[in-house]
């Protein structure tokens, strides 16, 4: 009996969330995202700048992740791979798509030492361009964090990396237009809801290594 009782409860949790589920997507394709404009010149600069060859997946990853960004419906991708398997190097070429349209990118991760990893990754490979990035972490002060806030509403910031932080309320940009997170599953519900917030129009690249959760 107890065994029926918890298969009953599951059922039910899962009906439930595949319920908002469907009405999320829903909502998310009723809503009008932004259409991205074609590549430009600084684009496949920034992409032949990469140290490495990319793998036909790769290639194929970011020619579908392009296709949804410049259509005028919001993205709403998974990504998934192993880790080392090159899943950072395809969203840095969406957020450099992103921001050579005038709009920021922000990438969440579930921990501090992954958002200085991301950070100092995103420095690397946009050092050669104009592009101001920033990491909000528990490593920063709080004269460091107003600053950050401030240069976010603001605009001054393009690319902003950060934990849970970036979901708090006080968290404003001025023009949000691709959100990138990495390792959903490792956020909790008040997280996600946050989420479902910050990213109503916006386009979404998820990244993950483990994508049993989602994809159940």
């Amino acid at each position: 009996p107890e065994w029926k009782k918890t298969k009953t409860r599951v059922r039910k949790a899962v009906q439930e969330v595949a319920k908002e589920l469907v009405l999320l997507y829903a909502k998310r394709q009723e809503q009008k995202g932004y259409a991205y404009s074609p590549d430009t010149v600084w684009q496949q600069e920034f992409e032949e700048s990469f140290e490495y060859a990319e793998t036909d997946d790769q290639l194929r990853c970011i020619d579908e992740i392009k296709r949804d960004m410049e259509s005028p419906s919001p993205m709403d991708r998974l990504l998934c791979g192993d880790v080392g398997f090159g899943k950072t190097e395809v969203a840095l070429r969406a957020a450099m798509k992103c921001i050579l349209d005038g709009k920021q990118v922000a990438i969440l991760v579930p921990t501090t030492v992954l958002a200085q990893q991301h950070y100092l990754t995103a420095m690397r490979r946009f050092a050669t361009f104009p592009v101001t990035i920033d990491v909000l972490s528990r490593f920063r002060t709080p004269a460091q964090i107003k600053k950050t806030l401030f240069d976010l509403q603001s605009g001054k910031i393009d690319l902003i990396v950060g934990t849970h932080k970036l979901l708090q309320k006080e968290i404003h940009f001025k023009d949000l237009g691709l959100l990138i997170v990495d390792e959903e599953q490792r956020f909790g519900v008040t997280h996600k809801e946050r989420l479902k917030e910050l990213s109503r129009g916006v386009d979404v690249l998820t990244l993950s290594a483990t994508p049993i959760p989602r994809t159940l």
